[in-house]
């Protein structure tokens, strides 16, 4: 471990993981443990890292825990980088119809406002919101910077802010699609965690109180940390999760079945191989619907600026 941690502590591409790394390395040649080095540091490795880690020491598998380990930490970063790349094009799509949107207003329409003055007729509503709103944004353009940073505040507060998070979090499971890619991409990493230290011999309560740990959606977090308190009373692992109505059923079978033949770590590794499944399809299905729901928002914003500017010609048209 010393050597390994000399050379992360001279070859890593990052300061902060050689200086890291020089820490540990320091605190073991003092008599320290592994495990007990990684648990002084929980901002840096997380309690998830920290208790396999403890857990592959004391059973003298440490090794194989670490090869584990990075196969997780891989599936996580893999998992990450779909729903990310699968979120990427809609915010590009909305951050360019917000430019040409405001480009639009603060440019296009007050060219348009001594036109539309000289015809002599009320305008119609849409125009005339759209002409005050450029007007406004073009006198004070010097606020747009506060209230794209006042947005942003209000839905980063929204979205950490606990009570919020909650409903949030409630109300998505509600949403189709969404809430099985929530749903997956949760248990996911759930189980995957709970395989690792089931397989580096942690007793099943501690399984899942490492496992409940990487559970990001409140309500499938509070559904679990009760299941995990009837197992703590007796209860069977599978009995306890289907009760909470939130795990998907392939996944509970899979539980069952490996409770039932003794052979739990090896369904559970099956679980992981159909939940990463059903995640590319999910994932998959919503890129292709992502694309359609932009083109209707892309052409919504075009008809409803297309809209505000002819109006009043036809109108005029109309009137002579």
């Amino acid at each position: 471990i010393i050597e390994s941690l000399m050379f992360i502590e001279n070859d890593a591409a990052k300061l902060k993981i050689r200086l890291v790394a020089k820490e540990l390395r320091r605190q073991i040649m003092g008599g320290n443990t592994f495990a007990d080095t990684v648990a002084k540091y929980p901002d840096i490795f997380g309690q998830v890292f920290i208790g396999l880690v403890k857990a592959g020491e004391d059973s003298g598998e440490l090794e194989k825990t670490l090869e584990r380990l990075m196969e997780l930490m891989n599936k996580e970063s893999e998992i990450r980088g779909k729903v990310i790349g699968t979120l990427m094009y809609p915010m590009f799509v909305i951050v360019l119809a917000v430019l040409i949107v405001l480009v639009m207003l603060m440019f296009v329409f007050p060219v348009f406002k001594d036109m539309f003055d000289n015809m002599g007729q009320e305008l119609p509503w849409i125009t005339a919101t759209l002409m005050k709103a450029g007007l406004f944004l073009k006198e004070y353009w010097y606020l747009l910077p506060l209230i794209f940073i006042a947005v942003f505040g209000f839905f980063s507060f929204i979205f950490k802010w606990e009570p919020s998070r909650r409903k949030i979090d409630e109300n998505i499971l509600k949403v189709p699609v969404f809430s099985d890619l929530i749903t997956f991409s949760n248990f996911s990493n759930f189980i995957a965690v709970m395989q690792v230290a089931y397989d580096a011999g942690v007793p099943i309560i501690e399984c899942l109180y490492l496992s409940i740990l990487t559970l990001t959606n409140y309500t499938l977090h509070d559904q679990v940390g009760i299941a995990t308190g009837k197992v703590q009373q007796g209860q069977h692992l599978s009995t306890a999760l289907r009760a909470t109505g939130c795990m998907p059923k392939m996944i509970l079978f899979m539980i069952s079945t490996g409770e039932q033949s003794g052979r739990l770590g090896d369904m559970m590794g099956q679980a992981t191989k159909f939940i990463d499944k059903k995640l590319d399809a999910i994932i998959d299905v919503l890129t292709k619907m992502i694309e359609p729901i932009m083109l209707i928002v892309i052409g919504s914003i075009v008809l409803v600026l297309a809209l505000a500017l002819y109006l009043p010609l036809f109108g005029s048209y109309m009137n002579v």
